[in-house]
Parts: structure tokens; C-alpha cells; sequence
């Protein structure tokens, strides 16, 4: 079985647009800009033998704000510039009661079955109580980005943090144990 990290895309990946202390998505390609030391932090990851998969929740899709074709955009243009393996998208919203939306952990469940991932030796990295949520339920250990956000904060993660580069010596050393 293959250890993954999950990885939530804005904000811990890419720049989160905060309007109202509530985090964003880019409108597109020409606001996509990848944080400060994620090339560096996927590579020594991937250069580990992690998997580097990411999850994340786009409602913006099922709000007609976006088409799945633009979402599709950024991410071929996130794995341009970072070594991912693959890329899992819930286009729902809450109305919508999927199984993929986080903090449900769908999104894990299935990548975790497709791709052999232990999930109990698997890490989920995000910036939100929802991605934390999502990765206790499907059993990862969690890492909280702490971006400071006008929402409840995470509960019952393993480390904080505030940015994904702060995060790989602690992977790293997960990595390591037997």
C-alpha cells in the first residue's frame, strides 16, 4: 500500500482570494499564482515516494460562478508547475448532500481504492476546518495551514503550521517510520 499526501488546493496550494475573511478561488488562469515554497515542498515530497494527490471542493461549479472546463485550466496549470499525481475535484455544493464534498471523505475514500493508498499512514494538508474534517474521517493524519480566516478554526489536528514548506520535515519524518 502507497502512503499519499492529500492536498487541498487554495490556499495551501495556490493563493485564496479573501474577501469578508472568507477564502476564494482564482477566476481564472491569470490569477493563479502557487505560494511561496510549494514547488519546493511538492518536489522533496514526490522525491520521497509520496503521492501527491489533491482534493478539493469547487462549489463554484454547481453555482454556475464557474464551468468545469475553467476549474480542469488550473489545475493542468498547477500540474505544470508541481509534481502531481493526480487531482480530485467534488463540483457540488452543500445543498447538493454528496459524498465527496468536505468534510465528507469521499473525495480520499476513492483515491485512496484507486490508487492502493493506506490511508491510516496517509496525510491530509489543508486550510480549513472542512479539509481537516475530512481527513480525520478518512482516517489520514492532518496537517492545519493556519491562513487565519474569518471561520471556526479546525478541532483534533496533528500539527499546525502556516505554510505547506513548514509542514514537509514533519511529513518527512512520518516518511521515516516504520
Amino acid at each position: 500500500m502507497r502512503r499519499a499526501v492529500f492536498l487541498d488546493r487554495d490556499g495551501v496550494l495556490n493563493r485564496a482570494f479573501v474577501r469578508n475573511g472568507v477564502p476564494h478561488p482564482p477566476g481564472g488562469l491569470d490569477e493563479l499564482e502557487v505560494l511561496p515554497g510549494v514547488v519546493e515542498a511538492t518536489r522533496q515530497l514526490s522525491a520521497e515516494g509520496w503521492l501527491l494527490v489533491v482534493v478539493t471542493n469547487q462549489p463554484d461549479i454547481a453555482r454556475g460562478a464557474t464551468t468545469a472546463d475553467e476549474v480542469d485550466a488550473l489545475h493542468r496549470a498547477l500540474a505544470a508547475q508541481l509534481p502531481l499525481d493526480d487531482v480530485r475535484v467534488c463540483p457540488h455544493d452543500d445543498a447538493d448532500g454528496c459524498a465527496c464534498r468536505k468534510p465528507a471523505p469521499g473525495l480520499l475514500l476513492a483515491s485512496a481504492r484507486d490508487h492502493g493508498i493506506d490511508l491510516a499512514r496517509s496525510v491530509m494538508v489543508g486550510d480549513r476546518w472542512r479539509d481537516i474534517e475530512a481527513g480525520r474521517r478518512a482516517g489520514t493524519r492532518t496537517v492545519y495551514l493556519r491562513a487565519g480566516y474569518d471561520e471556526r478554526p479546525p478541532d483534533g489536528y496533528d500539527l499546525a503550521v502556516p505554510s505547506l514548506l513548514e509542514a514537509v520535515p514533519w511529513i518527512s519524518q512520518l516518511e521515516r517510520a516504520p
